[in-house]
């Protein structure tokens, strides 16, 4: 087992290792900016490291820093949570150069599944159910006219270095298209400087769902069952669930065991997150993210399993701990995200919080790292915590939730908590009856 990980991250995922580093008796190491000096994660870590100002790309992305912080501090393993440097291959390939662990999958793993198509290409090979679309680039207009006869309008063109719905557009006819390929190549090369973009077929009413799943890479690997996150804001998770409300158990089973079958082949070490559009019963792979999730919290708490506690076992080299005929399914967890914005506009809402009191009780989760008197910085993600609930059924799981948002009080800033309020009470959340475009339209928002 590891001596000491240092922390790459910030906020409350990396509160959240941090605790399971101390649960296992391992020395901490939390980095960070300028702005984060008084976060709570850097007051409880061991040690401590500032690697820059306040723009992430000169702290939280800079590599030479963060390896500088594991020189002085002796460090053996990194944990880089979740965005910023958690699905960097060239982070990764770094630290094992500097004979340093990477809690997380091979460099090579995080490659293949970081390129949109090579990740399609190697789901078709695993056996994993895809949407119609391109085998590759679509390079040339002819190309993407010739394209979206063949798949059948509508279609989706999207960056193959995307992320967060930039360098993605939907075609509805031949007129179409070569304006969407234009304007999602011109999109890609300023978000990502790669205007390399493919085409799929466009789902009309389609559910998120995704597949959690944990290897050892040593072909050992298991999943952890199904989450709902279709509750989406320009491409942006707001509510997930577990397991998928909408999918029956034996599909749930089915696809899981695909998925884990596929992780065993590929000898894929750590979490993963299979990620499928669901509709009319069918399954169709969009990516895999080779990292730990935002909503990993719904999936602990239906299966009892701590998945970061398993992250940093089977990168300490040690073989699974999980059996897939021992994980068991029970109940339902929703998780809502609490971002410091404003609940109508969402614009961002940095500032002071002057009160906080979390919900608690019963099957009551909060993951936050905030605190009264802390100030949000304005210069990272508007996250300031995840409240996660359990229950026996959904309907029992919906009704906790309820009373836990009236209950949680964030003062000095404004947060969506009121956004929370008014969907719990909106009947096609109660019946589970939306898909990935119901919260746009239930907002009035242009998609």
């Amino acid at each position: 087992m590891f001596q000491k990980v240092l922390i790459a991250n910030r906020g409350e995922i990396a509160l959240r290792i941090l605790r399971a580093c101390k649960e296992l008796g391992i020395q901490t190491v939390a980095v960070h900016s300028t702005a984060d000096s008084n976060a709570m994660h850097v007051r409880l870590a061991d040690e401590s490291v500032c690697i820059g100002p306040p723009p992430a790309k000169d702290s939280y992305l800079n590599i030479p820093s963060i390896m500088a912080a594991c020189e002085i501090t002796g460090a053996d393993a990194v944990h880089p949570g979740y965005g910023f440097l958690s699905e960097n291959a060239r982070f990764a390939r770094i630290l094992t150069e500097h004979k340093i662990t990477f809690i997380g999958p091979s460099e090579h793993h995080i490659s293949i599944m970081g390129d949109k198509i090579t990740a399609k290409q190697t789901a078709v090979e695993l056996g994993i159910p895809v949407v119609p679309g391109s085998k590759g680039e679509v390079a040339t207009e002819a190309e993407a006219k010739a394209t979206a006869a063949e798949i059948g309008y509508p279609v989706l063109i999207k960056a193959t270095a995307g992320g967060g719905g930039r360098g993605m557009k939907v075609a509805h006819t031949e007129l179409d298209v070569l304006t969407a390929w234009s304007t999602a190549r011109a999109e890609a090369k300023a978000a990502f400087g790669n205007d390399s973009v493919y085409m799929e077929k466009y789902l009309g009413q389609p559910r998120h769902i995704e597949v959690q799943v944990m290897g050892d890479g040593q072909g050992n690997a298991v999943h952890l069952g199904t989450r709902d996150c279709s509750l989406q804001r320009r491409h942006q998770k707001v509510w997930e669930e577990a397991s998928a409300p909408t999918v029956p158990a034996d599909q749930r089973a089915k696809i899981g065991e695909i998925c884990a079958a596929a992780m065993r082949k590929l000898k894929y070490s750590g979490a993963g997150t299979i990620e499928f559009l669901y509709e009319n019963g069918e399954f169709y792979f969009i990516e895999m993210n080779t990292r730990l999730q935002v909503e990993h919290p719904v999936t602990e708490r239906i299966t009892g399993v701590d998945l970061v506690y398993e992250q940093i076992r089977v990168a300490s080299g040690e073989k699974l701990s999980l059996e897939q005929d021992k994980i068991t399914f029970t109940g339902h967890a929703i998780e809502v995200r609490i971002n410091a914005e404003d609940p109508q506009t969402f614009t961002p809402s940095p500032g002071k919080i002057s009160f906080y009191h979390p919900a608690g009780g019963v099957g009551v989760r909060v993951d936050s790292a905030v605190y009264a008197g802390y100030s949000i910085p304005p210069y990272y993600d508007s996250l300031i915590g995840k409240l996660i609930v359990y229950g026996r059924t959904r309907e029992e799981c919906l009704q906790r939730l309820r009373r836990a948002v009236d209950e949680f009080v964030v003062d000095g800033i404004k947060t969506t908590l009121p956004l929370f309020q008014r969907l719990i009470k909106e009947p096609d959340i109660i019946a589970g009856n939306y898909d990935i475009h119901w919260l746009e339209k239930y907002l009035g928002m242009k998609h």
